[in-house]
């Protein structure tokens, strides 16, 4: 028989486990041997071998190869050696590159898997879901992700979202008691939870019957296998622009050829020099550059506890203008104390029902001496306690019988508890959800009718509790004398309100002024009451007056028009609901803001799904919630938000950089060649083939890489954010492109043009030389396009200093070496033309530092004049 047709009973004699025990440790690591990892088997990963042939698939290199065969075909050994090597090499560098970014995905995926709450040993565990075992004892509350078949041995008006099996979308209530006969369809198995689906209400627990492959998911795996990885906008658009690039350079290439068999040059010579060119003048690293960037920078974000589920994600952060935070747990600590009471008249103390309900109304684990639950509840257990009323005496003497759980919509909770033959019904939550169910009041131990002047005096002492940043809370009572009574919330005895503080995180204020010179704004949306709200937000300095604070009443009283057109007024939105989220987020996209929006609970994905970033909190957040969201915050920190978006802008300027420096420096190869074929018909070409690809491998890949990890830039946030559509190539890197490739490209043919007057072999070793290494310099440039090199620090990135002292180093031996000097055909340079090479290979500094200069001097008197 299957799961849903035994008896709870029935079910964990099977299975061998203890409902008050789960499983012990020693079994779970025992079935979990046996029966492997709760996760649906991924698609394979291809192995190095597969990677490595695959970079043998553009069609560029399969030219280089058909040039390598026609060198050994004209027994230039040397020249075919030389060309297969650089191919090798440049694959080799592809499959390191392509491991490393898979391996960084993998790290993220792993961080971001969702976690089970799970009883083994008689202690409750917060574990991976996949190391859950057949016959592990599972929590479930709203937001979870159910993360196995289970057949349920209790629940409390649970719901469950189950159309990714059903296609019905509507939520279905399940109940534990449910005992079915015979078999019947998912649908109608309402004792069972399934792996994949969500809760979207109540609470429960249950007994793991099916994972993995054997779950009801695992059998039509087919359906939901993984597609490949969608490539991020900027990676399409550097794809797009490698292929223009490719063909324009094709194109120049065959012109080059042509002139060149007009002009009567050696027909295999100019052959393989154009196919070298070709393939040198391709940036067909910068798709891995850009890969390798995005995962490094993902992987170092992560250190920094912001997991980053989606790649997307990374150039999006860098165009954030708009930061709307939560600001429970990631503006203030989470972590509540109860600062204020009031139990009715001038008593500023709580009575004794106030603190049996702050005792019993929640949903509070204790263990250990450690408090496990939400910090509001928390800290009303923990106020409990200090008054001498601990929650595990309590319970034994009020037996908990059933709940009407929480709810954003609802704003408040009610459990029902037995006390010898009584029952007792306690209701929390905010005032205004509480108070206008109360017909009584308890006052000195006895009940006394709610009165519009007792009524009055308590909204009163609630305004000043939050007029003090204190949350406010009501409890109420009743006692009903019939279990089946469902009448639970009307005609309460309003027992006091409780003042409750968390404090803002100290780190916080610095990071919102940090955003704020950024040109970034931040948004508060809370739950509180506008005072509250205000209060906080005012110390944060997000908002400066009462004006700037929205209330989700007046928000209700606005059409979508007049919220977009006064959104920007706002800074502080209070007691808004996720549907209130969701229209902010729209208003803010629509006057064009790219939003970065944070939440934690199962109604916030539609808020988080809408934003352009959807921010889950790691700890707090419910799996449902990082499941939508493109980045968690491990820490739930707002001040990791502010991090991650730094770190964005700085990924995407490393991108720019690489790609920015890679154009240029193939102009200038492309230049260099091409215009001293036209010029100079003559005389032999500026470089032969074999120089080209070395150029092409060694002052090209390697410093885009370095650039790629150039540390964090410090006038990053000193910039407006960038615009999300904006090129690659704005604020003028199609002028620094064109005219730094004009430059290296003129420096070559300078160099070269020298060299001729003392032979053509020692001017082509000087053309070679001057465009390696002043491409090697040209990376220094890119540093910074807008502040000096020695102002942002010449030894800033040490892995750029040794790739260019290793790259000058190689070029030392190329022009010294006798082995270098065959293989290359280079020539030794003396003093002089060393001399020369080096001051024609700075010219690129000194003329970037230069027009950096004037750049300034101009802004300075742009400014003075604006003043004067």
């Amino acid at each position: 028989m299957k799961a849903y047709q035994l008896k709870r009973k029935e079910v964990l004699e099977k299975l061998k486990v203890s409902q008050t025990q789960g499983l012990s440790e020693y079994e779970a690591k025992k079935r979990l041997s046996s029966t492997g990892k709760n996760e649906l088997e991924k698609k394979g990963k291809d192995s190095i071998f597969t990677l490595f042939l695959e970079q043998f698939q553009d069609p560029m290199v399969l030219i280089l190869l058909v040039a390598g065969g026609v060198s050994f075909f004209l027994k230039e050994m040397i020249d075919a050696c030389i060309i297969l090597s650089v191919i090798v090499m440049n694959a080799i560098i592809g499959v390191i590159q392509e491991y490393k970014a898979e391996k960084a995905i993998e790290a993220l995926e792993k961080l971001s898997s969702p976690k089970a709450r799970v009883l083994r040993d008689g202690f409750i565990h917060t574990i991976d879901s996949n190391e859950l075992v057949i016959g592990d004892i599972v929590e479930l509350e709203a937001g979870n992700y159910i993360p196995a078949d289970m057949r349920l041995l209790t629940c409390n008006s649970l719901k469950v979202e189950e159309s990714i099996l059903t296609g019905e979308s509507e939520a279905v209530e399940k109940d534990a008691d449910v005992v079915v006969e015979e078999e019947v369809s998912i649908h109608d198995q309402k004792n069972m939870v399934f792996m994949s689906t969500f809760v979207t209400y109540g609470s429960a627990i249950g007994v793991v019957v099916a994972s993995a492959a054997q779950s009801e998911v695992g059998k039509v795996a087919a359906m939901l296998k993984e597609s490949d990885e969608e490539k991020t906008p900027l990676q399409k658009r550097l794809a797009k622009l490698s292929t223009i690039l490719g063909i324009g350079s094709v194109v120049v290439c065959i012109l080059m050829f042509g002139v060149s068999l007009i002009q009567g040059r050696p027909f295999f010579d100019m052959l393989i020099i154009s196919i070298s060119l070709a393939v040198a003048a391709i940036p067909e690293g910068l798709p891995a550059v850009v890969t390798i960037v995005l995962a490094l920078g993902v992987q170092t974000m992560s250190k920094r506890k912001a997991i980053v589920r989606k790649l997307h994600a990374v150039e999006t952060l860098g165009s954030v203008s708009v930061i709307c935070s939560d600001k429970t747990g990631t503006l203030t600590q989470n972590k509540m104390h109860v600062m204020d009471v009031y139990s009715g008249k001038d008593h500023h103390s709580a009575s004794e029902e106030m603190l049996e309900a702050f005792a019993l109304c929640n949903n509070v684990h204790v263990q250990k001496d450690e408090f496990i639950g939400e910090p509001t509840e928390n800290a009303l257990v923990g106020y409990a306690l200090s008054q001498g009323y601990d929650k595990r005496i309590l319970e034994k003497e009020n037996e908990r019988l059933d709940e009407i759980a929480f709810d954003s919509n609802r704003k408040r909770m009610t459990t029902l508890h037995q006390q010898r033959g009584v029952y007792h019904v306690y209701t929390k939550g905010a005032l205004e959800n509480v108070l206008g169910l109360c017909t009584y009041v308890m006052i000195d131990h006895e009940q006394v009718l709610m009165s519009e002047m007792r009524k009055e005096k308590i909204l009163k002492e609630a305004e000043q509790m939050s007029a003090r940043a204190l949350r406010v809370l009501a409890v109420a009572s009743k006692k009903i004398y019939n279990a089946k009574n469902n009448d639970w919330e009307s005609n309460l005895v309003f027992l006091g309100i409780a003042g409750l503080m968390d404090p803002p995180r100290p780190e916080v204020k610095e990071s919102i002024a940090k955003c704020h010179k950024a040109g970034i704004r931040v948004n508060m949306i809370t739950g509180d009451n506008p005072l509250t709200a205000y209060a906080i937000a005012k110390n944060l300095r997000i908002a400066h007056s009462q004006e700037e604070v929205l209330s989700g009443r007046q928000l209700d009283d606005m059409d979508d028009a007049t919220l977009q057109k006064k959104i920007n007024a706002y800074h502080v939105f209070a007691r808004v609901t996720p549907q209130h989220k969701v229209r902010i987020v729209k208003a803010l996209k629509a006057n064009d803001e790219v939003v970065a929006m944070s939440g934690d609970g199962v109604n916030d994905a539609p808020s988080l799904k809408s934003a352009d970033i959807g921010i889950a909190m790691g700890k707090n957040g419910t799996d449902v919630c990082k499941q939508a969201s493109d980045m968690i915050l491990s820490d739930d920190n707002f001040a990791t938000i502010v991090s991650a978006v730094e770190e964005g802008r700085n990924i995407y300027l490393n991108i720019q950089k690489a790609v920015l420096y890679l154009l240029s420096c193939n102009l200038g190869e492309i230049m260099a060649l091409f215009l001293a074929t036209l010029l100079m018909p003559n005389v032999i070409s500026t470089l032969n083939a074999v120089q080209i690809l070395w150029v092409n491998l060694v002052t090209d890949a390697f410093p885009a890489l370095a650039l790629g990890i150039d540390p964090k830039d410090k006038f990053i946030m000193d910039e407006k954010p960038r615009k999300l559509k904006e090129s690659l190539f704005a604020h003028g890197g199609i002028v620094f492109t064109i005219m730094n490739g004009m430059l290296i490209g003129t420096m070559t043919i300078v160099a070269f043009r020298y060299g001729l007057n003392t032979s053509e072999a020692m001017a082509q070793t000087m053309a070679f030389m001057v465009l390696s290494i002043s491409q090697l310099f040209h990376a220094l440039n890119l540093t910074s396009r807008t502040h000096s090199l020695f102002e942002v620090g010449i030894f800033k990135n040490r892995w750029l200093i040794l790739t260019i002292l290793f790259g000058i180093t190689l070029q030392i031996c190329v022009a010294s070496l006798p082995v270098f000097q065959t293989l290359l055909k280079t020539v030794s340079l003396d003093m002089m033309h060393w001399g020369f090479v080096l001051l024609a290979s700075l010219s690129t500094i000194a003329v970037n530092e230069l027009s950096k200069w004037f750049a300034k001097s101009g802004e300075v008197t742009f400014l003075q004049k604006e003043r004067s």
